[in-house]
This record gives structure tokens, sequence and C-alpha cells, in this order.
């Protein structure tokens, strides 16, 4: 008889302490709202580095072209002037 209730407390024990680990919906909904603003967060940092890289290859194509447009200007005005 001692070994049946020594057995069924045990059981009685763990089924307690797996309701308590479990998490209620209005944590789980806390955690879900968590994770969505540390994905947005992620995501514009993300927009951000992009943007930068964006920028700094549009700076490099503007400065090539305008390069390229001074010396045909140069050409140009070689050729005009004898």
């Amino acid at each position: 008889m001692k070994k049946l209730f020594g057995i069924a407390s045990a059981g009685l024990l763990v089924a307690g302490l797996s309701l308590f680990a479990q998490e209620t919906p209005k944590q789980e909904m806390k955690d879900a709202g968590k994770n969505v603003k540390e994905a947005g967060k992620a995501t514009g940092r993300a927009v951000k580095h992009t943007g930068k890289g964006v920028a700094k290859g549009t700076k490099k194509g503007v400065n090539k072209a305008a390069d390229a447009t001074s010396k045909s200007a140069q050409k140009v005005k070689d050729k005009t002037n004898p």
C-alpha cells in the first residue's frame, strides 16, 4: 500500500510541475509580441545597412560619370582651341 501511495504521489508531483512549466496564453502573446518587435528592429537595421551600401555605390558611380564627362569636355575644348 505504501508503494502504491508513493508511486501515485510521485506521479501527481510530476504532473503538477508540468502544469507550472507551461505558459499561459497571455504570456505566449506577450512573448510573441516581443519577438515581432525584435524582428522589426532587426529588419530596420538591415535596411539601414543596405541603404548605406546603395548610397556609397551611387556616389561612386556619379563621381565616375562626372570624371568621364569632364575628360570628354576637356578633349572637346582641346580640339576647338588651335
